[in-house]
């Protein structure tokens, strides 16, 4: 259970009162959503890898009926790509986001806008990624989205300088199922595609790791199970469930990382964010984790609005100044 102290309540409500600043500035026309990022970064050139056998069509529905947010997600994505959005005065600190959904979608707004905003605000150039999903037909299968992970953070990293970013100051978000895929590219550092150009030749492993309320066992009883299926299919070996849950790999040399949960997940059960905090502190990893009496699963930002979770972006922001990656 996390201290609510003073400060960290008047720290929240001062990123609060910026991030709702952002969007009020973007909501001209009244009370309606906030306008999307219109810049945009393809991340395979030439096509994503293997995909001689998908024949998936991308969908975005609009989940939202209230015109003043919206709530989206993305299925059958063939075309991954980057979604920047830069903030009126960059600090130097770059934030992949990686949203949740399963393995089976990727929410674009609740996991990925959203939070997005919330970090822009304080200076945080964000990225929001859309990712391939491991049962559309690629030919990496469970590898797929690791792929687009692994590739959109070297994209950022080499290309620091176009957008005002420190290279070795580059985090990543993973919420949910993206919070195992944001494990995995932290942890991961084998290659699971052949290089495409001269980005592929710097590090894909991000200099800190958030992970929000994340998939992180594949085991039961505290496995998501739709994550499971998604990933591995419905009867994976035990040997496949061990190989990709995060709990069960060698941390060692992992960059700081924070984990987020609330108590009462009955989606993703806290003891996937437990589990793991032993096994980083077991393999000497920078860690801290901030568990919520309530919050449910998937809270992102607007579902916690007046509660105490609502905090969770002030305390990540709190850890990265400790641990180098916000300097102000």
């Amino acid at each position: 259970m996390i201290d609510l102290s003073r400060r960290s309540l008047l720290g929240a409500a001062a990123v609060t009162a910026a991030a709702a600043g952002a969007v009020q500035a973007q909501n001209t026309a009244g009370n309606v959503a906030p306008a999307d990022p219109t810049e945009v970064v393809h991340l395979w050139p030439s096509g994503a890898p293997g995909g001689e056998n998908v024949t998936v069509t991308p969908i975005v529905p609009e989940r939202s009926t209230d015109p003043s947010f919206h709530d989206r997600y993305a299925q059958y994505t063939t075309d991954p790509l980057l979604t920047v959005m830069r903030p009126e005065r960059p600090n130097g600190a770059a934030l992949l986001l990686i949203p949740g959904g399963g393995y089976r979608w990727a929410v674009l707004d609740k996991e990925g806008f959203d939070v997005a905003r919330v970090f822009a605000a304080v200076g945080v150039t964000c990225f929001v990624l859309r990712y391939r999903l491991p049962a559309d037909g690629w030919a990496a299968g469970p590898n797929a989205p690791l792929q687009d992970a692994q590739r959109a953070l070297r994209l950022i990293r080499a290309h620091a300088a176009d957008y005002s970013v420190d290279p070795a100051r580059i985090a990543c978000l993973g919420a949910s199922a993206g919070g195992h895929l944001a494990g995995l590219l932290a942890v991961r550092s084998d290659a699971t595609y052949q290089a495409v150009d001269t980005a592929d030749e710097v590090s894909h492993r991000p200099d800190l790791t958030i992970l929000l309320y994340p998939v992180t066992t594949l085991a039961d009883p505290f496995a998501h199970k739709g994550s499971r299926d998604q990933l591995l299919g419905p009867s994976p070996t035990p040997e496949m469930i061990s190989r990709w849950s995060l709990d069960q790999m060698d941390w060692t040399g992992v960059g700081p990382t924070v984990l987020i949960h609330a108590l009462d997940d009955a989606g993703v059960p806290p003891e996937n964010s437990l589990q793991l905090l032993a096994t980083l502190r077991a393999s000497a990893v920078v860690s801290e984790a901030h568990l919520f009496q309530e919050g449910g699963h998937g809270f992102g930002i607007r579902l916690i609005a007046g509660k105490p979770a609502a905090v969770w972006p002030e305390l990540v922001q709190a850890f990265g100044r400790r641990n180098g990656w916000l300097t102000a």
